[in-house]
């Protein structure tokens, strides 16, 4: 089995250092770059180019909307699908202002990635003196960079309501969601729950929006069921 893990917004492969390290014996595991594109389908379509002909398709936040562009794109090569700390829905009004003057900030200069300030939007307030996690999610952001968080965004600003391909998705689905999570509430993880037919919803206690990283042991549990039952 392949087991392709997207990540989201400033994230990359050290998002799923866990499910890496947990799952790479006994499935083959890659992490897509996802700061090279500025829009989701073109995002999508460098990940299929790139993948085997079937594999099993996990996503956390912004790589949930590549994933539902995938199925999209090519539903038939997903064999299972993980969304993770995700929305099925477009940006309400206010959300897409932000985002827009995130860009014009980054685009001035003024880009400081994840700051100790920004932290609690993502992390559960347990973890917010964890100095390791921290580093991590700070050292992502970096690595993603000024331009690549442009491109990023402007490709969330123009992604599709995902809503009405939900019912028909028909890979086995785990729905799983920080039931701390302040950037994509666990509402709208209940929605996409209910109206993919065949998934199956995980709530993660005491966690934000990070779940990997926040409880690796949790997603691991989860992944394991989700990939070989």
């Amino acid at each position: 089995m392949h087991l392709i893990l997207l990540p989201g917004l400033l994230c990359n492969a050290e998002l799923w250092r866990a499910q890496i390290t947990r799952f790479s014996g006994e499935v083959d595991v890659d992490v897509p770059d996802l700061s090279l594109d500025d829009t989701i389908s073109a995002m999508a379509a460098r990940v299929l180019k790139s993948a085997p002909d079937r594999f099993a398709l996990a996503s956390l936040s912004m790589g949930g909307y590549v994933a539902f562009e995938i199925l999209r794109q090519a539903p038939e090569r997903v064999e299972r699908l993980a969304l993770l700390d995700t929305s099925a829905r477009a940006d309400t009004a206010e959300t897409l202002a932000r985002r827009k003057s995130l860009i014009g900030l980054a685009e001035t200069g003024r880009f400081k990635g994840v700051t100790s300030r920004l932290m609690p939007s993502f992390v559960h307030p347990d973890r917010l003196n964890d100095a390791e996690l921290a580093k991590v999610v700070m050292d992502m952001a970096e690595k993603t960079g000024r331009e690549g968080y442009i491109r990023q965004q402007t490709a969330i600003i123009g992604r599709q309501d995902s809503r009405r391909i939900l019912t028909r998705i028909r890979a086995p689905t785990l729905v799983l969601c920080g039931a701390d999570d302040q950037v994509t509430p666990l509402d709208l993880s209940r929605e996409i729950a209910t109206d993919i037919p065949n998934s199956r919803l995980v709530v993660v206690e005491r966690c934000g929006h990070l779940a990997p990283l926040e409880k690796p042991d949790e997603v691991n549990a989860a992944f394991a069921r989700w990939l070989f039952d």
